[in-house]
């Protein structure tokens, strides 16, 4: 695959050698003729068969090789502007083009984006039309092949994007360079093995990258995990020889403006999850290492946050644990008390993610933020509900809810709204404890989402964000088929700019 340097292209254009060019062209009435007069005024020539075959129904791209090298080779892509077209359109098909060209000796691509009026229904601000396709290129170009013996160099591969407005088109690709940076460090930390990465050697890699971004990152250990009561981590964690720690992230960039809004966010960092005492099957059990997924999105998107220095403060709380069976491990019928004094009658241990996040919700409340936001892999029910695709929302604040879930149709990390009656909670009432970790089958991930409810303070506006389905690899598009996908990043970042 390749190292992008992504840049703003001049207007006089440059071709080096070993060009590829790539071109958009709007399925109209007139498509023919325009194209006619594109291949004339470019001096380039087509057989009739590569004409019609273009131009057809089912036609969608036409490649062509350029005697003079300006460039070597030219690309031209149909768009139909119909009811199938999205705002993720051109993410997704340069994330799919530019893995086509893997194989490929390019040195230099220059990427054309069509005038922002043909499709500005589609977007919120002509900045952020141009960032899906720089984020698209980027995205496209993510591996993870550190353990490969003979691992494949990466090719260095400059792309030039040419636009109508510069002026907009710069601060989109710095942006957008700047946000992957924060959602490629999630998909290092969500593809990581976990027996490489244990609790300890996530709070590390966290608190080093983190570190480096002027970012202030404190790790507790076993010790002050106990000193502070927070018997949720602990009892998960008691049962693997990898203890817990719990990470808190505290980015300020409010200072010396009015703006002095915080938002906490708060991830499940479960490792790995075995289910514990209550053991999983052993199918898919390996994509258990990406259980940590809430934790590493929260990490990503305050590095993206630190990295374009939004004006707005950021506490970020990880819970970290590994759950695996053994004599000392936690068990069905215990009961937990946690750091907010409340007890927890464990039901089933394979639901551990929300007895850590009772700890962290109760840590982030204390703090008093405006907003609390949690991501977590917590729940298949939700997956069963929504699909791969689409993490389930669940909130009470229906600004809060209304805000997360606009942006997620903007940035295609999307979200669907789940109900949160208070009628459900008689389905996690214990007879012992002031709430049990499982309810029935019916309505779990609703459940789930009523459980962590009873750890937030009432005054805060809070959302439960379980993005059990889209966090893990999926075939829905071309950036989410190969590896753990980095969900909630670009949501979480654009939340957080516009608040």
């Amino acid at each position: 695959m390749f190292k992008i340097k992504a840049v703003c292209g001049e207007k006089k254009i440059l071709y080096k050698p070993f060009s590829i060019s790539l071109k958009y062209l709007i399925d109209e009435k007139k498509l023919g003729k325009s194209f006619e007069n594109l291949l004339r005024v470019s001096n380039l020539k087509l057989s009739e068969l590569q004409k019609q075959n273009f131009l057809s129904k089912e036609g969608s791209e036409v490649r062509i090789s350029s005697s003079n090298g300006k460039p070597d080779e030219l690309i031209f892509s149909k768009i139909k502007i119909d009811d199938k077209f999205s705002a993720d359109y051109f993410r997704n098909h340069l994330a799919g083009f530019i893995q086509s060209l893997e194989n490929e000796k390019v040195k230099n691509l220059h990427i054309f984006i069509p005038k922002y009026e043909y499709f500005k229904k589609f977007f919120d601000s002509e900045e952020y039309y141009y960032r899906t396709f720089v984020e698209g290129i980027l995205l496209g170009s993510y591996t993870f092949e550190k353990y490969f013996k003979q691992k494949k160099s990466l090719k260095e591969l400059e792309v030039y994007f040419y636009s109508d407005d510069e002026k907009k088109l710069k601060p989109a690709i710095t942006k957008s360079l700047n946000v992957i940076e924060g959602l490629n460090f999630t998909k290092d930390l969500q593809n990581e093995p976990s027996n490489v990465l244990t609790p300890a050697e996530l709070a590390s890699r966290i608190s080093f990258t983190l570190k480096s971004a002027g970012i202030k990152v404190k790790v507790f250990d076993e010790k002050e995990i106990k000193r502070r009561k927070m018997g949720g981590v602990l009892a998960v964690g008691k049962g693997s020889s990898n203890p817990p720690r719990f990470i808190v992230i505290e980015y300020k960039g409010a200072l010396g403006t009015k703006n002095k809004r915080t938002v906490a966010l708060v991830g499940k960092g479960v490792t790995f999850d075995s289910g514990g005492i209550s053991i999983k099957p052993s199918a898919h059990m390996d994509e258990m290492k990406a259980d940590m997924s809430g934790a590493a999105v929260v990490a990503g998107t305050i590095l993206a946050a630190a990295r374009t220095k939004l004006p707005i403060n950021i506490l970020g709380i990880i819970p970290a644990v590994e759950n695996m069976p053994s004599a000392k491990a936690f068990k069905p019928g215990d009961v937990v008390l946690t750091s907010s004094g409340k007890s927890i009658e464990i039901e089933d241990t394979d639901a551990e993610g929300r007895v850590i996040l009772s700890d962290a919700l109760e840590f982030a409340s204390k703090a008093k933020p405006d907003v609390i936001i949690d991501l977590a892999t917590l729940t298949g029910a939700c997956v069963v509900a929504l699909g791969e695709f689409v993490a389930g929302m669940f909130t009470k604040n229906d600004k809060l809810a209304d805000e997360l879930y606009k942006t997620g149709l903007k940035t295609y990390d999307r979200l669907w709204r789940l109900p949160m009656w208070d009628d459900y909670n008689y389905l996690i009432k214990s007879n012992i404890a002031d709430v049990k970790n499982l309810g029935i089958r019916w309505g779990s991930a609703i459940t789930a989402a009523k459980f962590l409810e009873k750890f937030v303070d009432k005054n805060i506006a809070w959302a439960h964000l379980d993005i059990a389905g889209p966090a893990m690899a999926n075939d829905f598009n071309n950036y989410t088929k190969k590896y753990m996908t980095g969900f909630g990043v670009r949501l979480l970042f654009e939340y957080l700019s516009s608040n």
